[in-house]
């Protein structure tokens, strides 16, 4: 089961609002997020969650909190309390891949143990105060670049 980070990240290695919001709407990045994460679980943590408002369909939606009484009103959403408790509940059902989707916190304690990196550099600077942890060309190599208008998918692999 492969660990995939999955990730939005303009010039200014900004990926958020600290209310949870993210600064920018491309539809162009949304699609490429949709067919990239589409069938595989998600995990995310409770504030990313409560910014999407409900459950992306296609995908089992794993919403990571510490806090131990967080309810949520979709009953298909798995709620875990760790990103580890979280990769423990994927590993039962085996899948190829799982997709950690954010916010900054999750990204930072995903980043150690992940085994690909898929990162869509916005080619502008955002207004945030969540930025994405420093990528280590000591850990991860390029293995792919695609270029667009807007953004360019740089797809990393760990180094081995």
């Amino acid at each position: 089961m492969k660990i995939i980070i999955i990730s939005a990240v303009a010039q200014n290695d900004v990926i958020g609002r600290s209310n949870g919001d993210m600064p920018w709407h491309v539809k162009e990045e949304f699609r490429h997020f949709k067919q990239t994460t589409i069938g595989s679980p998600i995990l995310m943590g409770r504030k990313t969650f409560e910014t999407l408002g409900k459950p992306l369909t296609g995908r089992e939606n794993i919403i990571i909190t510490r806090d131990e009484n967080y309810r949520c009103d979709f009953e298909e959403v798995k709620i875990v309390h760790s990103l580890n408790e979280g990769i423990d509940h994927c590993k039962i059902t085996s899948p190829e891949k799982i997709f950690i989707i954010g916010g900054g916190e999750i990204y930072k304690q995903a980043i150690n143990i992940a085994d690909e990196l898929i990162i869509s550099y916005m080619k502008f600077d955002a207004e945030g105060e969540i930025n994405f942890p420093e990528i280590s060309e000591n850990v991860w190599m390029v293995d792919s670049r695609d270029d667009g208008e807007k953004f360019e998918i740089v797809k990393y692999t760990r180094k081995r």
